[in-house]
């Protein structure tokens, strides 16, 4: 039973799963994801589809700069969610008004 007394590591979340920096392409990465969620619900909102629109295109033309260097699967992951959000954010918000 010396198993059960043992601590159990925590989980380590990172995006530079190859052991080496990328702070550039790691703060891009999450810029497109936090914009694509900010224009993902914006879009929704259609009093704010102005801002859905806008935000959504930075974070679409950010993503796929990003995409083109990303560095690791895990950048990816984050630069796809992101893109995906955003995505659906412009379309919402261009359903609701557009520019």
């Amino acid at each position: 039973m010396s198993q059960a007394t043992r601590a159990r590591p925590r989980p380590h979340v990172t995006l530079n799963s190859d052991g080496k920096r990328h702070p550039v392409g790691n703060s891009l990465a999450v810029f497109t994801l936090v914009a694509g969620v900010v224009a993902f619900a914006f879009g929704f909102v259609v009093a704010r589809h102005a801002i859905a629109v806008w935000v959504g295109l930075a974070a679409l033309a950010v993503g796929f700069c990003v995409q083109l260097v990303s560095a690791t699967r895990e950048q990816r992951i984050v630069v796809v969610t992101g893109l995906v959000a955003a995505f659906v954010g412009v379309m919402l918000g261009m359903a609701h008004g557009g520019f």
